[in-house]
């Protein structure tokens, strides 16, 4: 992690209030491909992990029995409560918690997460990974910024002062390890992408 966790949850606070407004298409594709292979049931809890201002937990609600949406900065906690009480949804619970430590009082089903792990360093995200197994989790959900190939300086998608992407390659071998069958993977830009890891041996 190139900045500490108190660092990284202030910068998220100064950015809240704009949060929404600020993503690209490849983030808003990221969002469309977690949501739709998330595909929680009515009976399974959800994490949402690195939950911002709550999109993917907000949208994965209507369809899973209880969502815990987990992030590191209050400021962004505040406005995904304000969505959920606006919007009436009330299987939703906004908290402070993080990868290698998500305060969840529950078992999870299903775990996703979108564009954070990347502000982790390699060995954090293959640690953060194995923490998601543990829980139990039979799939994991990750959009992020990574590298399918190698990145172009002239055009970098990720600010390397604050970001650390990992290769898809190294992301494979960590949910591999963690016990995870990669079923699949979203490549949205040479930059971005989604993976899917299912725990086969889930009962």
């Amino acid at each position: 992690m190139k900045r500490s966790r108190s660092e990284h949850a202030a910068r998220f606070d100064e950015l809240a209030p704009e949060y929404d407004g600020n993503h690209g298409p490849e983030y808003r594709a990221s969002v469309s491909l977690v949501v739709e292979h998330a595909q929680p049931t009515a009976d399974e809890v959800v994490l949402d992990l690195g939950t911002g201002t709550g999109a993917i937990a907000l949208e994965l609600a209507a369809d899973a029995d209880r969502v815990f949406g987990r992030d590191i900065s209050d400021r962004m906690l505040e406005q995904a409560r304000q969505k959920a009480k606006q919007r009436d949804v009330d299987n939703v619970a906004f908290d402070i918690g993080r990868f290698l430590d998500p305060k969840v009082p529950d078992a999870v089903d299903v775990v996703t997460s979108n564009f954070a792990m990347h502000h982790l360093n390699d060995e954090q995200k293959r640690d953060a990974i194995q923490t998601i197994a543990d829980m139990g989790a039979s799939r994991f959900v990750l959009g992020d910024v990574l590298f399918f190939g190698e990145p172009n300086p002239d055009e970098p998608f990720y600010d390397p002062s604050v970001d650390d992407p990992a290769t898809v390659g190294a992301l494979a071998d960590a949910f591999t390890d963690a016990g995870f069958a990669l079923t699949a993977v979203e490549r949205i830009h040479e930059q971005v992408g989604v993976l899917v890891g299912e725990r086969l041996d889930h009962t």
